[in-house]
């Protein structure tokens, strides 16, 4: 007869060997769940906490499982945000895109911050503040001072030089262009574009964390403007050309490309709800950045611009607004 206690060490031996094959083959199983997910960004520091960095802050907490700082140094700003952040909360559960739970669970993961120093945690920082040159530059700056050196910078910009922003920085290689549409938890395009310097470490990186944000990437060399902005603006600056001509009204000539191109939205409406200063903004960087007189800003937008009609946003541009829509 066999030994009992023989039997039993044999026993305890193989269930341990059991417990063992188990355990590896969990953490295999979890280790390939995070290589296909691949970009290893578990914090983002979000600087601006605007429309733009709101809607890339809720993007972020419900499409990963990454903690996000949303920085600004308005107190008025970052509670505003807040309560946009609780308004798309709603409207995803209301539509039934998102679970109240999950909603509840990623605007957990959303930290509001006035102190600079909280990106001292982040893997990946996003800048989403005004468009201007010099304050992305000294913003830049100033994180790359308080960042870990291995994180990666990403602005927002929608056609400022990325290699002049990175120029800032003592970390070029890990600079880069990571362009989002309004609103950006909606809109599914990214525009990527690497500067002169970035790393192709840097932009396998972006690239995977774009994909994991369900985004549709496009990638576009750091010349002014970029793809989309180049020419998006470039039409609506032609609109507004053709109707300082007098060669049609605003209405049809929206309307001739609304139904004529399919686009959702006409050139002169898509210009009042950017915001005609913006508009102005960029056709000059385009005409600076190029030389070329094709992207001079037509002198209706600057007369608009001047007389302090810019739009949907204080309800007048090409287009009257009636209050509740500004």
């Amino acid at each position: 007869m066999p030994d009992p206690d023989s039997s039993r060490t044999v026993g305890a031996v193989f269930w341990a060997f059991l417990r063992m094959v188990r355990s590896v083959v969990i953490h295999v199983f979890e280790g390939a769940k995070v290589m296909a997910t691949g970009s290893g960004i578990t914090t983002v520091f979000i600087a601006g906490s605007g429309f733009m960095g709101t809607g890339i802050a809720f993007l972020i907490a419900t499409r990963t499982k990454a903690k996000v700082y949303i920085y600004d140094i308005s107190k008025a700003s970052l509670r505003k945000a807040n309560e946009t952040l609780e308004k798309y909360g709603r409207t995803s559960i209301d539509k039934k895109i998102l679970d109240p739970e999950d909603v509840a669970e990623a605007l957990k993961r959303i930290v509001s911050t006035e102190r600079l120093q909280d990106a001292v945690y982040c893997d990946l920082v996003i800048e989403a503040i005004a468009e201007n040159l010099e304050v992305k530059q000294e913003l830049f700056k100033s994180l790359d001072e308080i960042c870990d050196k291995k994180a990666i910078f990403a602005s927002n910009t929608s056609s400022l030089s990325i290699t002049s922003i990175a120029a800032a920085t003592k970390r070029s290689d890990r600079v880069m262009g990571m362009h989002f549409f309004s609103p950006a938890h909606v809109m599914k395009l990214v525009e990527l574009i690497p500067g002169f310097d970035t790393s192709d470490a840097t932009l396998q990186t972006v690239t995977q964390f774009g994909n994991e944000l369900g985004k549709t990437l496009i990638r576009s060399k750091d010349m002014p403007g970029f793809i989309t902005t180049r020419l998006g603006l470039c039409l609506i600056n032609e609109a507004a050309f053709a109707l300082m001509e007098g060669l049609s009204t605003p209405e049809d000539i929206d309307q001739g490309m609304k139904l004529g191109y399919n686009h959702p939205m006409g050139p002169l409406e898509l210009g009042d709800f950017v915001g005609l200063d913006i508009v102005l903004h960029v056709m000059e960087v385009l005409q600076e950045g190029f030389g070329d007189p094709k992207y001079r800003p037509c002198p209706v937008i600057k007369q608009l611009v001047n007389a302090g009609h810019l739009g949907r946003k204080t309800g007048r541009g090409f287009y009257k607004y009636e209050a509740k829509k500004c």
